[in-house]
């Protein structure tokens, strides 16, 4: 009896970690407030190969809608077991960090997804996996927080190099996944949107800047994270005032090519009365936004959006003006002679998001990017210096 209850409550890891609401520059520096993720947990990746290249072919928004489908088909099947995994949105790829009872499944509907990718949009969508417990053998961490980043959002912190790690391994080029879709998988895309226009900045703002920050010391990560942080906080100000979507930038883009396109990843071809129906339908939702409780449901889609990753390194897009990321590239840079970090940035005059909406209420979130590919030029950036 005993035994049977262990998978389950393990599979509840991530779930029934507290919550904390303190703010992240004091979090990241507790550092008992971090557990660490189960040996016997998976990390998956997702990425997909030449991004830099699409993004600067223009097909930057491509990119982000895959990177969104392989976000969407983990959490679909994890909501389906009740379930709560952690993830992290970079751009052209995921990172997850699964439970033993999701892996086969997880693996299945990647494989699944990657076939449909590469048809649709002759894009090859990588997908890999490594065992938490093979990470630790050489002798990488990961330590795990839940951060309240507003009344309704929770996101995962991570701590230690072992996504890192399993990033390389899984992007090196002796990696191979064997992995094959078996006739009883079924992808479910469900909820994944695209339908959103470029996002210029908040009215009072002028620059979207998407920034990716290392440390050169794993044991120093908590104190250079704060540090950055905190300069970011008296700069620009606190999270709410360096959130790049507002709702009065907000506009709908539902052409058929748009929708068709969000139709060719969920389902593999386009079919022309889902897409007429969808189209029809989207008219609805300009009605329904001048309600109350559309307008409270993009009051909640600006708290929902994903702009703050931390996952070994930070991963953010913010808005600002150029003064605000003069005084910021001031100490980034200083920081970087120092020897205490890496950074890339990317600036944009917009930012692009993609959803996953579950349901109107409290199931959606949305995934933020700088415009022209913000995090993978900004990767870009940071890898030519490594």
């Amino acid at each position: 009896m005993m035994q049977a209850t262990i998978p389950e409550a393990d599979a509840q890891f991530y779930t029934t970690l507290p919550l904390h609401k303190m703010p992240l520059h004091v979090l990241l520096v507790k550092q008992k407030l971090f557990s660490k993720v189960p040996a016997n947990w998976h990390v998956v990746i997702t990425d997909i190969t030449g991004s830099t290249n699409a993004v600067l072919d223009g097909r930057h928004e491509d990119v982000n809608l895959i990177a969104t489908g392989s976000i969407v088909s983990v959490l679909n099947i994890a909501f389906g077991m009740d379930i709560t995994v952690p993830f992290f949105f970079g751009g052209d790829g995921a990172t997850f960090i699964v439970p033993p009872v999701l892996i086969d499944k997880v693996m299945h509907a990647l494989t699944l997804y990657k076939d449909n990718t590469l048809a649709n949009f002759n894009l090859t969508l990588r997908a890999g996996t490594i065992p938490v417990g093979d990470i630790y053998k050489e002798g990488h961490e990961i330590h795990i927080a839940k951060y309240s980043s507003s009344a309704a959002f929770s996101i995962p912190i991570v701590l230690g190099n072992g996504l890192n790690y399993a990033e390389k391994i899984i992007k090196g080029e002796d990696y191979l996944f064997s992995g094959i879709a078996t006739q009883e998988t079924e992808l479910d895309l469900t909820g994944m949107q695209c339908r959103w226009d470029k996002i210029p900045p908040p009215a009072d703002k002028e620059e979207i800047v998407t920034l990716l920050i290392i440390a050169r010391e794993v044991s120093q990560q908590a104190t250079v994270f704060k540090k950055v942080l905190e300069k970011m906080e008296d700069l620009y100000g606190t999270p709410e005032k360096r959130q790049p979507i507002s709702v009065d930038r907000l506009k709908l883009k539902t052409t058929f090519s748009k929708l068709g396109k969000e139709m060719r990843a969920k389902m593999g071809r386009v079919q022309l009365f889902e897409l007429i129906k969808t189209w029809l339908l989207s008219f609805y939702v300009y009605v329904y936004f001048s309600t109350k409780k559309g307008k409270d449901y993009l009051q909640s889609l600006v708290e929902m959006s994903d702009t703050l990753v931390i996952d070994g390194r930070i991963n953010t897009v913010i808005t600002g003006n150029a003064k605000q990321r003069a005084g910021l590239q001031k100490l980034l840079d200083a920081m970087e002679a120092e020897g205490d970090i890496i950074y890339g940035m990317h600036v944009s005059g917009a930012s692009i998001m993609s959803c996953y909406v579950r349901n109107l209420d409290d199931g959606h979130i949305h995934f933020v990017d700088g415009s022209e590919g913000g995090y993978t030029q900004a990767a870009r950036m940071l890898k030519a210096k490594l």
